[in-house]
Formats: structure tokens, C-alpha cells, sequence
């Protein structure tokens, strides 16, 4: 009845209100998502800008967190699995001012697919780095207005 994209963003407005209301503040929607990439919208409204009327960094980082993590979240449920996840460490690029809706995107499916298969096999928990690349479609296109690596840690366990 409902495609799958309309029931993610409804598992991420739950999730964002119940959990980490500042992610729900921003009004984040994923646009796009697939085995291997997630794209994620934020857009650019008061809740968003900064005094010079460009996406506040604070703002940009809770996007790079979803397009990193969120492929984790729905992986891990498809395939029966308890994953906690958390990010060790993040590095940020600033390139140029975005001031319109920016999107976030990441192609590291198959980089957490892996992390997953290795978790479940070792019992370990994995680190690996996942990359977002921020854009402006509207104003600049596909040039980068940032980009993100972020260090993604996993355990892995089979729901009982």
C-alpha cells in the first residue's frame, strides 16, 4: 500500500522525535534509497540557516549522520539483525556556502553490508568510514558544498 521509501521516512520521524528530537527539528526526508546508496534532504528554513543565510554546520553534520547511519538502521531490519551503531569519529570539508535545500548522499551500502557480515561472524564490533557528499542541486548542481568521512562502528547480532 505504501511504497518503501514513504515507510522510511516515517521509521526516521519516529525514530528522530522519540530518540534525538534535534534531527526532527531540521525536517530531514530521504529522497532516495537503494542496496547501496541513501540520499537525505534537509531543508533550508530558519530551522536550518545561520545568520549569513547559509545550512548551519551544525546542520549539515545531523545530515552527514543520516545518509551515514541510516542504511545501517534499515539493513539490520531486513535481515533480522540487533546492529548498534554509533559514529568514532567524524571529518568535515567545508567547500562553499550552500543556501537552498541541500542533499545528502551517501553510496557505502555495500561497505555496511560488509561491516554486518563481519560483525555477525566475528562477534566484534567493526569500524570502517563512510563518505557523504553534500550538494545544492537548485543553485550549483552536482559541485560539492561539502563532504563528510565519518568512522561507522557496528555490532552485529541475530534477533532471538
Amino acid at each position: 500500500m505504501f511504497s518503501a521509501l514513504t515507510k522510511a521516512n516515517w521509521g526516521l520521524r519516529f525514530f528522530a522525535w522519540r530518540y534525538i528530537p534535534l534531527i526532527g527539528f531540521c525536517k530531514p526526508k530521504i529522497i532516495r534509497m537503494d542496496s547501496t546508496t541513501l540520499e537525505v534532504t534537509m531543508p533550508h528554513s530558519w530551522r536550518t540557516k545561520n545568520h549569513l543565510g547559509s545550512i548551519y554546520f551544525g546542520a549539515l553534520a545531523i545530515g552527514a549522520d543520516l545518509a551515514g547511519a541510516f542504511l545501517v538502521f534499515s539493513k539490520a531490519s531486513a535481515r533480522n539483525v540487533n546492529a548498534n551503531f554509533a559514529f568514532k569519529d567524524v571529518q568535515g570539508q567545508f567547500l562553499k556556502r550552500p543556501e537552498a535545500t541541500v542533499h545528502f548522499t551517501s553510496h557505502d551500502g555495500a561497505i555496511i553490508d560488509a561491516m554486518i557480515d563481519e560483525s555477525l561472524a566475528t562477534g566484534e564490533r567493526i569500524n570502517k568510514p563512510v563518505s557523504v557528499l553534500v550538494t545544492c542541486p537548485s543553485l550549483h548542481g552536482d559541485e560539492p558544498m561539502a563532504s563528510f568521512t565519518l568512522t561507522l562502528s557496528v555490532k552485529a547480532k541475530l534477533k532471538k
